[in-house]
C-alpha cells in the first residue's frame, strides 16, 4: 500500500492554539496519523512583510487571502505588537498532541528568523538557534525530539550537520522540484542523503513531493484557476499515479479555514488506496530501502516566491 506522510508545519501562536486541536479531531476522524512539528519560541510573522520586494511575494499574498488565513492579530506580532512566545504559551496543546498518539518534532525556533537569515549564517549562529528549539522541546516534552522540518525548506550546510549531531534519524527540510501542474518534475524523487561541507551524511531526507494549498490557491493550472471548490480535486489528480508522497500542510491553513479541503483530500487518498502515516511510519518503510546521496541544491517551486531547499533533478 503506498503511503503518504502528512507532515503539519505550525508556524504561529494561533496555529498551534487553534489549528492544532482542530487537526487532531479531524485526523482522529478519518484515522489519519501525521507528524507535528512546532514552533518552540517568540512568534513575530510580522516581520515578514520585509519579504515585501521578493518578486512574486505580493502575488501569493493577494492569492492566499493571508490575512484571513493568520488574522490581523498575527500580522502586527513582533511589529505593533509583542511576539507571544509560543512554547511557553501553548505547551499545553503541544502536549496533547503527543498525548493523542501523534509524533511531534521541530519546526524552528523563531520561523521568521530562521526563514529569512539560515541561508547566510554562520556555524555559531545556526547551532545557537537549533539548539533553543532542541532545549525548549525537551522542556516541553521531557524528552528528545526525533525529528525536524524548516521553516520556509531554508536551511545551510551547518544545520544539516547539526540534525546529525542531535541524533536524528531523519527529517524533512527540502522539496522535491514540481513542474507547472504540480506533478513531480522527478519521478524518482523522494528520500535521500545529502553531503554537507564534504562529509556525506547519515540523516535521510523525505523531501515534500506534493504542492502545498497554498502554492496552488489562485493559479491558473492546465488553464483551470483553483479555488477552494476544485482544489481537494486537483491534488487528488497529481496523487493518480500511486507512489509514497509527503504533503506539508499548515495548522493555520488546513486547521482552520481550509480543513473541508483536507476532509476531501482524506477521503479522496483512502479512495486511491493511501495509508496516511507519520514521518515515523514512512521511515520505518524506507529505512530499509537504500537511498541515494545527493548534494544540497536551491531551486525555485511554482507557486512560492524565492528559492528553497530541493532535491537535484
Amino acid at each position: 500500500m503506498p503511503l503518504i506522510a502528512l507532515k503539519v508545519d505550525v508556524d504561529t501562536y494561533r496555529g498551534t492554539r487553534e489549528g492544532v486541536p482542530n487537526l487532531l479531531r479531524l485526523l482522529k476522524k478519518h484515522q489519519a496519523n501525521a507528524t507535528f512539528l512546532f514552533s518552540l519560541g517568540p512568534d513575530h510573522t510580522g516581520r515578514a512583510m520585509k519579504r515585501a520586494l521578493r518578486p512574486g511575494f505580493f502575488g501569493k499574498v493577494s492569492r492566499t487571502s493571508v490575512v484571513e488565513h493568520y488574522g490581523l492579530k498575527t500580522l502586527m506580532y513582533g511589529v505593533l505588537l509583542p511576539g507571544p512566545d509560543i512554547g511557553k504559551s501553548a505547551a499545553a496543546e503541544m502536549r496533547s498532541t503527543r498525548d493523542a498518539g501523534f509524533e511531534c518534532g521541530i519546526h524552528t525556533w523563531d520561523h521568521v528568523a530562521w526563514q529569512d537569515n539560515v541561508r547566510k549564517r554562520d556555524a555559531a549562529w545556526t547551532k545557537k538557534t537549533m539548539q533553543l528549539s532542541f532545549d525548549r522541546y525537551v522542556e516541553i516534552f521531557g524528552e528528545a525530539p526525533t525529528t525536524h522540518g524548516a521553516a520556509g525548506w531554508q536551511m545551510n550546510e551547518h544545520a544539516f550537520e547539526a540534525e546529525d549531531g542531535f541524533g536524528f534519524a531523519y527529517a524533512s527540510d527540502s522539496r522535491a522540484m514540481l513542474t507547472e501542474s504540480g506533478s513531480l518534475a522527478n519521478p524518482s524523487a523522494g528520500p535521500h542523503r545529502l553531503s554537507a561541507n564534504g562529509k556525506l551524511l547519515s540523516c535521510i531526507q523525505m523531501p515534500t513531493t506534493l504542492p502545498t494549498l497554498d502554492e496552488m490557491l489562485g493559479r491558473r493550472i492546465e488553464g483551470v484557476l483553483v479555488d477552494t471548490g476544485n482544489i481537494a480535486q486537483a491534488m487528488l489528480r497529481l496523487t493518480e499515479p500511486r507512489r509514497d508522497h509527503v504533503y506539508t500542510l499548515h495548522a493555520e491553513l488546513e486547521g482552520q479555514k481550509l480543513a473541508p479541503v483536507l476532509e476531501a483530500l482524506l477521503e479522496g487518498w483512502r479512495s486511491q488506496g493511501y495509508q496516511c502515516v507519520s514521518m515515523a511510519e514512512y521511515y520505518q518503510k524506507i529505512g530499509r530501502e537504500p537511498v541515494p546521496a545527493c548534494r544540497i541544491e536551491w531551486g525555485e517551486l511554482p507557486g512560492r516566491s524565492g528559492e528553497l531547499i530541493v532535491q537535484p533533478t
